[in-house]
């Protein structure tokens, strides 16, 4: 990359931090209400008041709306995969690209029926797929910085221009398609090795034991998921002196989570809510969190991965998963369940009755309809 271009990322990137600021609490609170003057006993909608309320305060207006989400998965391979950390060959991060596009992926299935837009960005996949003219389902972008990292148990992953090209290509994805009208942006990637690099970002920057952050990822138990948590550990002790965040991300880090840093931190820059998926985009949002934390204002957990480290980034972020379905899939899979999730809650706030309205009576009256549930 050049000079010019390496001082434009980081331009882009110091700009959009500068730019991020806390939730307006007030429209949060004005939510929530009117979440108490609606027919029914207070609070009774449990967490879906909150999620509305988060929701306003992201989007910083007391009428909060989600009518075009967006489900962005960032794909790129990773060196690390050559230590034989996966169950899978890193040829399937290609081959999954052209099923994200041809409309047979869990992700692009669940998009569909949240009626959300799939968009998939091409960070660096190794080998990228020879897409037919059919495969219209969802768009691949280019946003290549290079084919792939180098393997982190050798040396760096990449260089530190690499890792702020990649997160300044997530801010500018973000603000592409935050300006084609996207006001939700549900991130998820794909990447043969990317649990491992995930596991080792998080025991880095959360300074966990890797033993309690390594996953199953693709399925792997036994000697293999021993090998896994080794390698987790070698990568770790052949970096021990990587300390800035930008280091860690460089040393022992992933394009697409790099990117997916990026795309955090510019929704919350630009008040739009990010919506986690699990472990692996919750890297890149514990990225973005390190870089910039008041950027997990702006973050929603859609769910909680099976995989163990991901409790501890949600925890650490002070994030709490919407759901919890034992899924360990990625690809956004679990962000694009919790789509419709989020728009019910902002549909009751907006649809919703009035008990100031109702004409038969005091809350809990016979025929008022707010009964609580058993009562």
């Amino acid at each position: 990359m050049s000079q010019t271009g390496q001082s434009a990322d980081r331009a882009l990137i110091d700009r959009t931090i500068a730019a991020i600021g806390g939730p307006d609490h007030e429209s949060s609170a004005a939510v929530a209400r009117a979440f108490d003057g609606k027919v029914k006993p207070r609070q009774s909608l449990g967490r879906l008041e909150g999620l509305a309320a988060r929701v306003a305060g992201i989007q910083r207006t007391t009428t909060p709306r989600v009518d075009s989400p967006v489900v962005l998965v960032c794909a790129a391979d990773h060196g690390i995969a050559r230590e034989g950390v996966s169950a899978y060959p890193q040829e399937v991060t290609a081959q999954m690209l052209t099923t994200f596009v041809s409309g047979r992926a869990a992700v692009s299935i669940l998009a569909h029926q949240a009626d959300a837009q799939l968009v998939v960005a091409d960070l660096g996949v190794v080998e990228p797929p020879q897409l037919h003219p059919t495969h219209t389902y969802a768009p691949v972008l280019d946003r290549r910085v290079r084919a792939g990292t180098d393997n982190s148990a050798e040396g760096w992953a990449m260089t530190r221009a690499e890792a702020e090209q990649a997160v300044a290509v997530g801010i500018r994805l973000a603000e592409e398609l935050i300006e084609d009208g996207a006001d939700l942006i549900a991130l998820g990637e794909m990447g043969i090795g990317s649990t491992t690099t995930a596991s080792i970002l998080t025991s880095a920057i959360l300074d966990r034991d890797p033993a309690r952050v390594v996953g199953a990822g693709t399925g792997l138990e036994g000697e293999a998921l021993a090998h896994k948590v080794e390698t987790v550990d070698a990568v770790l002790a052949r970096h021990d002196d990587v300390e800035q965040p930008w280091d860690v991300l460089a040393a022992m880090g992933g394009l697409e989570i790099a990117a997916l840093a990026g795309v955090a931190l510019g929704c919350a820059a630009h008040r739009v809510p990010a919506l986690l998926d699990g472990f692996i985009s919750t890297a890149g949002a514990l990225v973005a969190w390190r870089l910039c934390p008041s950027a997990a204002d702006a973050m929603i957990a859609a769910h909680r991965s099976t995989e163990p480290g991901h409790s501890m980034q949600l925890e650490e972020m002070g994030l709490t998963p919407l759901l919890d379905l034992q899924m360990r899939l990625g690809e956004a899979s679990g962000a694009a369940l919790a789509i419709p999730l989020i728009r019910s809650s902002l549909a009751l706030l907006q649809d919703m009755g009035e008990l100031a309205d109702l004409s038969s009576g005091p809350a809990g009256a016979d025929g008022g309809g707010a009964s609580a549930d058993g009562a």
